[in-house]
């Protein structure tokens, strides 16, 4: 299984995917922290994401009309704008590739805790950090507790997890998994002699390996070493954790 973080922006981007769309497993959960969001003013929301007035009222107008909203054809990997989905480019992958993608990738999701590719999914914006009482709960993590592991869990059996969120998102799920099955990934710039991780090359760096173990239909170690994309090339496989250079 491939496992990344959701994006900050979304996009209204025409669907002509195969996907046939899903029900999000955590529909339940989701209209209930979307309940208690509609609940604040725009200047608390604002207050709240530390964002700006424009994008507090959007969300605000998100939240009021969630039960409103025709998500049908709004699948999931195809609504998220970010580095990491735009090199992933799902919408180029064939149907096959699609639907191998749709079966081994999860998107963590602070208001979903866990999307399927295909999970028809309303705007929102909330991130897994977030810091307010969720129904009673100081945080986000502590409101999905082993909830949105469990459901990794049962979906991975014996196989590896590829971890390729970030740690803001991993986080909500890392002490609820078997770390024996997890691979994490480290994406390195050589800048002035020494080792540095870039945010946006990293970003995009993670993009690419999901691509990669996708077209590749990637379930073992071995292979990732071939993963070249970007001037990125192996350096090292320790602690469950790959190393990758750009020089």
């Amino acid at each position: 299984m491939i496992l990344i973080s959701p994006a900050k922006r979304l996009i209204d981007r025409e669907n002509t995917s195969s996907l046939k769309s899903s029900e999000p497993i955590f529909q339940s959960e989701a209209n209930k922290l979307a309940e208690q969001m509609a609940k604040l003013s725009s200047k608390e929301l604002q207050s709240l994401m530390g964002v700006s007035e424009d994008i507090a009222k959007l969300n605000q107008h998100r939240y009021n009309n969630w039960n409103n909203t025709n998500n049908l054809e709004n699948r999931a990997i195809f609504q998220f704008e970010g580095d990491v989905y735009k090199n992933l480019d799902a919408s180029s992958l064939s149907n096959e590739e699609q639907d191998y993608l749709n079966k081994n990738l999860r998107i963590l999701s602070g208001i979903y805790g866990l999307l399927k590719p295909s999970d028809s999914m309303n705007p929102y914006r909330l991130e897994m950090g977030t810091k307010h009482d969720f129904l009673g709960n100081k945080s986000l993590y502590e409101f999905w507790g082993s909830k949105i592991a469990d459901a990794i869990n049962r979906e991975l059996g014996e196989n590896y997890l590829f971890n390729l969120a970030s740690e803001e998102y991993y986080a909500a799920v890392k002490k609820h998994l078997n770390s024996n099955r997890v691979v994490n990934f480290k994406f390195a710039s050589l800048k002035d002699g020494k080792l540095k991780v870039v945010g946006i090359i990293a970003k995009r760096a993670r993009g690419e390996m999901a691509r990669f173990l996708i077209k590749n239909k990637v379930s073992s170690i071995d292979p990732i070493k071939k993963f070249s994309s970007l001037g990125f090339s192996f350096q090292e496989f320790k602690d469950n954790e790959f190393v990758f250079v750009q020089k």
